[in-house]
């Protein structure tokens, strides 16, 4: 197992590790994003027993110690795994995380106080500047975000389209099927009323180059077509799915009345099989059918609080980083 060192942009840099045993025969790639600027940041952190192999391969392009800032896109172990690692060896760095992420979980994980980024935030970095931009479930976990690095017009995507694979380092190709292969195979993304809308959000960034954490990047090409697309095809599986849960609610109404409102006297008496058979169904699908109703009803909020708003490139706030 090796770490590989790709620019994807002007001193942007892919650090990429293949794991054949994932997801085989295809494999997955963990991949974190180094914005080599005069405050250098570092963009997920990796699994804990995958540190000795990134620390190294980042240690090629400038010296760990330099590191001074830390983020990622949410809190799972190949985001954040290593974070107190990396903190332990750059003495400087602190992590950078919106309100929430801190609030639930950075402020008693990290072994350093976080620096809490408001939404829609600038992060100076020197000669780089990196907007704060809080994507709540999209593509999961409550405290998600993704960065927005303006100079190079890089978007720092997470967990965002996905694919298997990912040995290439970037390409300008669709990646919309790949990142839905995927889907289809991991089930990770939350379909919620703020999927699509948060999407379109993005691509209206007109970013030039998706950093994805898991496969390919995307330099070149349109990558606000592709996050329209994307966008699109969860908006379609969402209405399905509402439309599924619609419809077993109804059919479970229909078989719990009383029976003079309900099926015939002929029906009930010669044929229990639809009445056993819906519930069946029911009993199965109870578990999806309570997630996506929570997930409608926390999410029944005003627009600027279920979506990432299209920021302004010109009037964020500046955090400017401590020296």
């Amino acid at each position: 197992m090796e770490t590989t060192i790709t620019e994807i942009g002007d001193r942007v840099f892919r650090l990429s590790t293949y794991l054949p045993e994932v997801a085989p025969p295809a494999g997955f790639t963990m991949n974190q994003f180094l914005v080599d600027a005069d405050e250098p940041l570092l963009f997920h952190c990796g699994p804990r027993a995958m540190f000795p192999l990134v620390a190294e391969a980042l240690a090629n392009i400038r010296p760990v110690e330099s590191l001074r800032w830390i983020s990622f896109g949410h809190i799972e172990s190949d985001e954040c795994g290593a974070m107190n690692q990396w903190l332990a060896a750059a003495p400087d760095a602190e992590v950078a995380f919106n309100p929430l992420g801190c609030d639930v979980s950075v402020n008693d994980l990290a072994d350093r106080p976080p620096r809490i980024v408001a939404p829609d935030e600038i992060l100076d970095l020197g000669d780089r500047r990196v907007r704060m931009l809080p994507t709540p479930h999209v593509p999961h976990n409550w405290e998600a975000q993704v960065l927005y690095e303006e100079v190079t017009g890089t978007l720092l995507c997470g967990d965002l389209l996905s694919q298997l694979d990912g040995r290439v380092a970037a390409t300008e190709d669709d990646i919309v099927d790949a990142a839905i292969t995927a889907e289809d195979a991991f089930g990770a993304t939350g379909l919620t009323p703020s999927t699509a809308p948060t999407l379109r959000a993005l691509a209206d960034l007109d970013p030039k180059v998706l950093a994805i954490m898991h496969g390919s990047s995307l330099v070149g090409g349109d990558p606000s077509d592709q996050l329209r697309r994307l966008a699109d095809v969860y908006e379609t599986r969402l209405e399905a799915a509402t439309l599924t849960s619609n419809w077993r609610t109804g059919t479970r109404n229909a078989l719990l009345r009383p029976p003079e409102q309900g099926c015939s006297a002929a029906r009930r008496s010669s044929d229990p099989t639809p009445r056993a058979t819906a519930f069946e169904l029911f009993r199965k699908n109870a578990r999806s059918s309570a997630s996506l109703r929570s997930a409608h009803h926390a999410h029944a909020r005003s627009p600027d609080q279920v979506a990432v708003r299209p920021p302004c490139v010109s009037g964020g706030a500046t955090a400017a980083g401590r020296r």
